[in-house]
């Protein structure tokens, strides 16, 4: 049963989804006075680490930076155990921040938001749940989750498996026990990619189908050493801020502060010979690719860098066969969100796995027993899609969202997605997206992006009522020149080569626009362009009293 948090439905601001933008922006807005109610779909805080707990589902960002910075003692006082840390770890962080903080009080669970429309009169908000409890609030954010919304596949005769079916952005909180079990699992993406070599341990027999093999880098994940969590913290006001002056919000860039060797690209790769690439490989492996800065955005380097990774594909794989099928191929390195991976291609030495390579004859239907493909047929108990998620605009599109003259978001952005800045959308005032389309987001340590817009948005907040406005939304304008940038700033890199394929652009969803949805232009550069927009009194943005 839901609880009821608020003896009145009318509030300042109501943020939708408790995951860690959910959380902060509860914390932050109630520390400015603000009355504020969320409501949150699950039955606890955590958000994606809530939802995804499938089997080796780990962070890909270093744990000391995967973190809360707004309260030094909180940084303090947790210690992370591992580099990057496991899905449990993390969710139970998250409770932590929610217990410390006593952030429950203020959130209704199991409650899905159905509608949220704005009120031209009142100025106001109107959101309705699933259970018909309405609120009115003068502010809406919506902290949904740019992976909250899980995809799974149209195939035939899916609803014929007699078996178990699970999705890997929606496990049973108790989990699930593989053993003697023979398990099929569609996807290698990220989730596939780190729940194989766990079910495979696991299973009788696991069988993967694999439609696109993927570029995956070995974590090099370790216990933290004590010595190194002291150091961190002693220096977190550095790691902080050089995580906002950066790139993606990442000291390590993804490879463990304090793990794996962080090796700057410093060398082209079209300057060195094949033996030179050949000892290199033969010396470090997959990492061997992160010497060279030209790799990212010449196609022909990258071409080179691939080459240089498949060759290691055929050095730990054992069966000529199928270490052919696991080579990426006709797509380049870096168009699709990087993979970090603990045994991933050694599982398929194990003789308990069989890899099905789908380029080679593609899913038919699937049948009361298993799968049958153009290849024959595959017979298992459980069934496991990996396949992804509706990324950045999916859980936005599932609620009925109207604006002036009650137009729809959906019916707005049906050639795609349009913001200003990632945090507004013109024609829906006093709404506000937290790491949106537009912004560095998912291509971003997402705390870090994820505190940089609950800043931002309660500052906007404050400033409203300095200057007696009652609403903002950004311009027509703003938008166009924005959307014109995101896309400038990602030519010529390997988001957008014609061969690349991936959800930052819509591709994973059927009939969803083309259109590359997050800004490559880097946290700092992002952070920098938000701040002087507020210092030049909201520029690109109409204020209304």
């Amino acid at each position: 049963m839901a609880q009821k948090t608020s003896d009145s439905p009318d509030t300042d601001v109501i943020v939708v989804g408790a995951g860690f933008a959910g959380m902060y922006a509860l914390h932050k807005f109630r520390g400015l006075g603000l009355r504020t109610q969320v409501l949150e779909a699950g039955n606890d805080v955590g958000g994606t680490w809530y939802w995804n707990r499938y089997p080796g589902a780990r962070c890909d960002v270093p744990s000391v930076e995967y973190s809360y910075s707004f309260d030094k003692d909180l940084e303090q006082e947790w210690d992370w155990t591992e580099i990057m840390a496991a899905q449990p770890e993390i969710l139970e962080y998250a409770n932590h921040v929610a217990d410390r903080f006593d952030l429950r009080k203020d959130i209704q669970f199991q409650t899905r938001v159905d509608s949220a429309v704005f009120d031209e009169n009142s100025n106001r908000w109107t959101v309705v749940t699933d259970s018909g409890q309405t609120y009115t609030a003068r502010f809406c954010v919506m902290a949904t989750g740019c992976l909250s919304v899980p995809n799974t596949p149209r195939i035939d005769g899916q609803d014929n498996f007699a078996g178990s079916v699970y999705h890997t952005g929606n496990w049973p909180e108790g989990g699930v026990d593989f053993s003697d079990a023979a398990v099929g699992i569609i996807g290698t993406g990220s989730s596939g990619i780190q729940s194989i070599p766990v079910i495979a341990e696991q299973a009788k027999h696991l069988t993967v189908f694999q439609r696109t093999p993927n570029y995956t880098m070995p974590a090099a994940n370790a216990p933290l050493k004590a010595e190194f969590l002291r150091q961190a913290k002693e220096n977190y006001a550095a790691i902080r801020a050089e995580q906002r002056a950066s790139q993606v919000g990442i000291v390590g860039y993804g490879f463990g502060f304090g793990g794996a060797e962080n090796v700057v690209p410093t060398q082209e790769i079209k300057q060195t010979t094949p033996a030179e690439r050949q000892r290199l490989v033969e010396e470090e492996g997959f990492l061997a690719i992160r010497r060279y800065a030209d790799v990212a955005l010449d196609e022909e380097a990258n071409e080179l860098a691939c080459e240089m990774y498949r060759d290691q594909v055929e050095r730990v794989i054992k069966d000529p066969a199928t270490a052919q099928a696991l080579m990426p191929r006709d797509y380049p390195m870096g168009c699709k969100r990087p993979v970090i991976d603990t045994n991933y291609y050694e599982t398929f030495n194990r003789d308990n796995v069989t890899l099905v390579d789908l380029r080679q004859g593609g899913i038919e239907e699937i049948t009361e027993a298993g799968v049958r493909t153009a290849q024959g047929d595959y017979a298992f108990d459980v069934l496991v899609y990996a396949t992804g998620f509706d990324a950045m605009t999916g859980a936005l599109g599932k609620i009925d969202i109207r604006g002036r003259e009650n137009r729809a978001l959906t019916e707005y952005w049906e050639a795609g997605p349009r913001t200003y800045l990632g945090l507004q959308i013109a024609g829906f005032p006093n709404l506000f997206t937290v790491t949106g389309p537009g912004s560095p987001s998912v291509l971003s340590n997402m705390i870090v992006s994820i505190e940089q817009h609950i800043d931002w948005i309660a500052r906007c907040i404050l400033d409203l009522d300095q200057r007696g406005a009652q609403t903002i939304e950004a311009t027509t304008e703003a938008e166009d020149e924005w959307i014109a940038h995101v896309n400038d700033v990602a030519q010529n890199t390997m988001f957008t080569a014609k061969s690349c394929n991936s959800w930052y652009l819509g591709a994973n969803i059927t009939g969803k626009p083309r259109i590359f949805m997050p800004y490559v232009g880097g946290v700092g550069v992002y952070r920098e362009k938000c701040d002087e927009v507020a210092r030049n009194g909201y520029q690109g943005f109409e204020l209304s009293a």
